[in-house]
């Protein structure tokens, strides 16, 4: 049975990512964009950072995303050094519903200067889930991961191998309330059973709830993680 098991894993492994993008109907979101402030002074190329809001600001107001993560952070008028794009998921939709990333991907291509050794995904609670499966769906994409309070559905676990081709920073809070920390644990147990070597990063954040978005204000270290990491 643990031999089927591991081999359904494989299969998923080398398989399951253009399985589940494919079968999704893919459509186009909404997304607000940030561009370096010296963008337009040269050729350089930039990495590009996808980040991925939580439940309460689905919808089709653009400004809703501005509360809190990245797009607060440009709103402050805080510079990064990396282009961000940051879709706003329809209200009737989770981040898992459709193909949303390849009709983004392919706009951004189209139009700005990326580089494609340094596209990372990040996200928080419905996000968290979102970057997760996102990374299933197109492991070979990203070069890595950050992810708050978020986990992944009981029908991903059996391609969770994916995120082992990936360098995955997680951070979840043992007291949270609302995405139970089990979410993220499951995805580290099962990643100890992967061929691959996974480097799957995980900060339990003692005794602290839901509300871990103040991360992305307060542990710069988490952006120079990821813009270390490339493919």
């Amino acid at each position: 049975m643990r031999f089927k098991l591991n081999f359904l894993i494989f299969l998923f492994t080398i398989f399951g990512f253009n399985t589940y993008s494919q079968t999704k109907t893919k459509a186009s979101y909404d997304y607000l964009l940030y561009l370096p402030k010296d963008y337009a002074k040269g050729t350089k190329k930039y990495p590009l950072v996808i980040y991925l809001h939580g439940g309460s600001q689905k919808g089709n107001d653009l400004n809703k995303l501005k509360v809190y993560g990245l797009p607060y952070l440009v709103e402050k008028g805080q510079d990064f050094d990396f282009i961000i794009a940051s879709p706003q998921c329809p209200d009737n939709k989770y981040w898992s519903t459709e193909n949303w990333f390849e009709t983004l991907y392919a706009d951004l291509e189209s139009k700005y200067r990326i580089d494609k050794s340094r596209i990372y995904i990040t996200g928080i609670s419905m996000g968290g889930y979102g970057a997760y499966i996102t990374a299933l769906d197109f492991p070979d994409t990203f070069a890595a991961v950050v992810a708050f309070c978020g986990g992944i559905n009981d029908s991903d676990l059996t391609r969770v191998c994916n995120l082992s081709k990936i360098p995955v920073w997680a951070f979840h809070g043992t007291a949270d309330d609302k995405i139970p920390f089990s979410e993220t644990e499951r995805i580290a147990k099962g990643l100890e059973s992967c061929e691959t070597k996974n480097n799957f990063k995980f900060t339990r954040l003692e005794n602290e709830g839901h509300e871990i978005q103040y991360l992305y204000e307060t542990k710069p270290e988490i952006y120079k993680w990821m813009l270390e990491q490339k493919k």
